[in-house]
């Protein structure tokens, strides 16, 4: 079990679920190279070459440049993160949805329908959008309502579908359907960015020593994300001895909370990306020249105000989501629960304070950590002055989060199927389990 690669298509139900994987993934991206009819994808893709730095370059990101293209995928699975995000939040705010998350398998399924609604709608908007900025583009032959209307519904039966796939993906495959849509939809460049590279050294603009410092730096930062990723803290927890069944005897068990450094995930980088773009954003749609706008627009290019921002920004929301997502005073309950408790602390409001003192520490580091992660990037590409490719901190952070969730994945089924195969060799036999009944 030290190796489970060379297993994993030995054992026949998880060779299925990753083939089938496999298939749904390739009919994702053959519908991301599909385009929407009546546009000229060669004048789209240099009106888009200015935007790449903006909210829409991020999002062609995430589709796996369909929003550059204009395919039937472009939306993504956009539209359906989107709306788990909000009610993600809405949770925080509102008693019912966050009632409906307690309630179990019924309230989760009430709330994937109205997840489901809310993503039809986003999409809806977001298609009808992408159209009017397609038509503002000049890369439309005749554009019109009919155009339009065409369009929004294309692309929203497009998200539907692609939504739809990841759910299988989910259910029936290995991993989380949304997650490795994602995950393949930023891979997917990598390769071609790794061509222009060589094609670069080739034609002598990039020296070898570049190539080999920036490689050498790259896999040392995706070592440390890799390590912050799974890092934690460990609370540890006692579960006293107490009398079960017929005068049965539980003993006293110790375990652990582990409280994640990097809760948020890749959350706080994305919110902050969002906002640190907007004063560029409105001053390019403005059209202003030699205004204010303009001189805002100067301040947060790439630089030090932009690097001091962004990272300040990406503090201030790894702790507004962690908040959002960890709730002491719900795990504090649980543990009462139970009858567990925190060695030293007494059960109640004192835990919940203890727990939450924990977890304001730990997310200090944790969110330094991000706002590294977002940045260093940056300083990288711009030391070795290489611009053919550019693997930001957030595509980094979500290729490294699904991968290595995946790769658990596997791992338990090749664990659960090693024992599986052990209790069927007869080795651990069930007689006498009345015994103990």
């Amino acid at each position: 079990m030290a190796n489970p690669i060379p297993n994993l298509f030995r054992v026949p139900e998880l060779k299925e679920k990753i083939l089938f994987t496999l298939f749904i993934l390739l009919i994702y991206r053959f519908g991301a190279h599909i385009t929407v009819p009546g546009v000229d994808v060669g004048i789209l893709r240099q009106q888009f070459g200015a935007l790449q730095g903006g909210i829409l370059g991020i999002y062609d990101m995430f589709v796996g440049g369909g929003l550059s293209r204009a395919t039937i995928f472009a939306l993504g699975i956009m539209p359906y993160i989107s709306a788990s995000i909000m009610f993600q939040l809405l949770a925080a705010m509102l008693p019912t949805v966050e009632k409906l998350q307690k309630e179990g398998e019924e309230g989760r399924k009430k709330l994937t329908q109205w997840t489901r609604y809310v993503t039809v709608l986003l999409a809806v908007i977001q298609g009808f959008s992408y159209a009017a900025f397609l038509t503002s583009t000049g890369a439309i032959r005749n554009p019109g309502a009919a155009f339009n209307l065409t369009t929004t519904v294309a692309l929203t039966v497009g998200a539907i579908f692609v939504m739809w796939l990841g759910e299988q993906i989910t259910e029936r495959g290995i991993g989380n359907g949304m997650s490795l849509m994602i995950f393949f939809s930023i891979i997917e460049g990598f390769p071609a960015a790794v061509a222009r590279t060589w094609e670069s050294f080739v034609a002598d603009q990039i020296q070898i020593g570049a190539i080999v410092g920036l490689v050498v730096i790259l896999v040392g930062i995706t070592a440390a994300v890799v390590a912050m990723t799974m890092a934690s803290r460990k609370i540890p927890v006692q579960i006293p001895r107490k009398v079960v069944g017929r005068g049965r005897i539980r003993e006293g068990q110790k375990s652990f909370v582990p409280l994640r450094i990097n809760s948020a995930g890749v959350m706080p980088i994305i919110f902050a990306q969002s906002f640190i773009v907007v004063p560029g954003t409105i001053a390019q749609f403005a059209g202003e020249t030699g205004g204010w706008l303009d001189l805002i627009s100067d301040l947060f290019q790439p630089g030090t105000v932009y690097y001091i921002c962004y990272a300040l920004l990406i503090i201030f929301f790894t702790y507004f989501y962690t908040a959002i997502i960890f709730n002491p005073v719900d795990l504090s309950e649980n543990l009462k629960k139970q009858g567990a408790f925190i060695p030293g602390v007494k059960p109640g409001a004192r835990t919940a304070e203890y727990i939450d003192r924990v977890l304001t520490r730990v997310t200090l580091p944790g969110s330094t950590y991000l706002a590294l992660v977002a940045l260093v990037p940056f300083w990288i590409f711009a030391l070795f002055n290489i611009q053919t490719f550019f693997f930001g901190g957030t595509a980094l952070l979500i290729v490294v989060g699904v991968g290595l969730d995946t790769v658990q994945q596997a791992q338990q089924h090749l664990l659960l199927r090693h024992y599986d195969g052990f209790m069927k060799k007869g080795r651990v036999k069930m007689r006498g389990r009345s015994q103990y009944s």
